[in-house]
């Protein structure tokens, strides 16, 4: 169960964005969708930590990651969450087994041995055995994106965060890493919310669907409505 509550503000020299959102759910795989400036990406870096809060709460199965009216912040390092970002954010100067290992690392810069068998593990399961010294720059997208994602789950996290994983992969591969993805978190078995804006991810991803704009809710809408392609393509 996700239950989360988020009032929050950013801002620059231009303009001010404020995001009101709560909603709880116990979906496998949750999909946050709405046009661009919704509020979708806020979202998730407000549930890894990564954001102030003004007023809510994040809870995950049962466990407080934030309360703002009880004084409970816990850190991003603390809140077991995995975070797939937009672009991947892989270090340039570490390989791809350095991207992963990267969470697991000590002060000093040493991986325990059960760790380093949790890498090579990864490694193994994303099909990077090849390139695991390779740095990002020499990798393709979709490799760029089995490394980011094995990075975001190294560290064993109670939930994984997406935020647009296929933005910057062209059709053929989109449809492939979609299934590969959805497989990834039946094996896992923990709950996912996606970040997009395109419906065919949505379709092929969520069993929920949360229709976000103007940094709030505005539908609710189930895998199982028939009338759900139609209502995705208004809601943009």
């Amino acid at each position: 169960m996700i239950d989360v509550r988020l009032q929050l503000s950013v801002r620059d020299a231009r303009r001010r964005f404020d995001l009101d959102l709560a909603f709880a759910t116990d979906a496998p795989f949750v999909a946050l969708y709405g046009p661009s400036g919704a509020g979708k990406s806020l979202t998730l870096q407000a549930l890894a930590g990564l954001l102030p809060v003004r007023a809510g709460h994040v809870r995950l199965n049962g466990r407080t990651l934030l309360d703002t009216a009880a004084g409970i912040n816990l850190p991003p390092e603390q809140r077991g969450v995995g975070y797939l970002f937009q672009h991947y954010a892989l270090f340039p100067h570490l390989s791809a087994r350095d991207n992963i290992a990267f969470g697991l690392r000590s002060p000093w810069g040493r991986l325990s041995p059960a760790d380093a068998a949790r890498v090579d593990a990864l490694i193994d399961n994303f099909g990077l055995r090849a390139m695991a010294h390779s740095k990002p720059a020499h990798l393709s997208g979709g490799q760029q994106q089995r490394v980011a994602l094995a990075r975001a789950l190294a560290c064993q996290p109670q939930v994984l965060l997406l935020d647009e994983p296929f933005a910057a992969l062209h059709t053929t591969l989109r449809r492939q890493l979609r299934s590969e993805l959805r497989a990834l978190r039946e094996q896992l078995g923990i709950p996912a919310l996606l970040v997009s804006h395109d419906p065919e991810d949505v379709l092929a991803l969520a069993d929920e669907v949360l229709v976000l704009d103007g940094g709030g809710l505005q539908h609710r809408l189930l895998a199982t409505d028939p009338d759900l392609r139609r209502a995705l393509d208004h809601a943009l």
